[in-house]
């Protein structure tokens, strides 16, 4: 960690503690408090599939709750940090997209977070918003456990082979956080494990790596959305380029499966 960190108080809240669609509870919980130096949102809808049953639901998570806490940062001169996705891309281009491509999201989903972007930057001057994708880490659900408990229970898992992107470590991607909110070049920012793989790609490294043998069958968007027919549309190809980060910043982010490597051998203590 950053030694700029060292001593930090810190606060934190869960959705139970703070509910950022109320702004009249963002303000109140900011007007009780001393003036945050840093304000990290990580709270978001994320079940993609979910966000398209109530996309109204969605946007008051990921568009209007960013909001409100970018305006009580910008009412304290305090740096804001915002968590979006790759998902805001239409995955149309088979190349890793920059900070600066079109946008353009094809899912419920995906236009909430694009929305939250818009309205955070428009709200307070001193904010980073900063990409990811397809984050995995030992706290809650994600893909990795998923798909080793499946293996382990059915002795098959099928996934996606024909959409694209980077595996994320949440550890990698909070170390990397803070060292860009040090920074005073706010705007957009993409942060993810170097190296694009598909979902199927990823799903056999994992079990690979967890030495879990098992029949993997690799099936396409197409054949995934006759199996799961209210499944959202998700991008073919949402690979991010990490150059901003390389050049203004200076880091360089991990092999994905370097990452995933340290992940899996980590997961029964930290996190089975």
């Amino acid at each position: 960690m950053p030694s700029a960190y060292e001593g930090a108080c810190v606060d934190y809240a869960d959705h139970k503690g703070l509910d950022i669609t109320d702004d009249q509870a963002v303000s109140a919980w900011f007007q009780k408090t001393d003036r945050y130096d840093l304000v990290i949102n990580c709270a978001a809808a994320t079940n993609v599939d979910k966000c398209e049953v109530d996309e109204a639901a969605t946007l008051k998570v990921n568009a209007l709750g960013p909001m409100y806490l970018a305006r009580a940062c910008e009412a304290r001169e305090s740096t804001f940090v915002h968590i979006s996705t790759n998902y805001v891309f239409p995955g149309n281009v088979p190349a890793p997209q920059s900070e600066n491509d079109p946008v353009g999201p094809l899912s419920a989903y995906g236009r909430s977070k694009l929305a939250g972007e818009l309205l955070a930057l428009d709200s307070c001057k001193r904010t980073h918003i900063i990409r990811t994708a397809w984050l995995y880490g030992y706290v809650g659900s994600n893909i990795v456990k998923t798909m080793l408990r499946i293996a382990r229970e059915h002795g098959r898992v099928s996934v996606v082979n024909d959409q694209y992107g980077n595996p994320t470590s949440a550890n990698d991607l909070a170390l990397s956080v803070l060292r860009i909110a040090l920074t005073d070049e706010y705007g957009v920012w993409h942060c993810v494990n170097e190296g694009s793989c598909s979902w199927f790609d990823f799903t056999c490294a994992a079990l690979d790596m967890a030495g879990v043998e098992c029949e993997r069958e690799p099936i396409t968007t197409i054949e995934y959305k006759r199996r799961v027919p209210d499944s959202a549309c998700r991008p073919i190809y949402s690979s991010l380029d990490n150059k901003r980060l390389n050049k203004t910043v200076g880091i360089k982010m991990r092999p994905w499966q370097e990452a995933l490597a340290d992940y899996i051998a980590n997961l029964d203590t930290l996190g089975g």
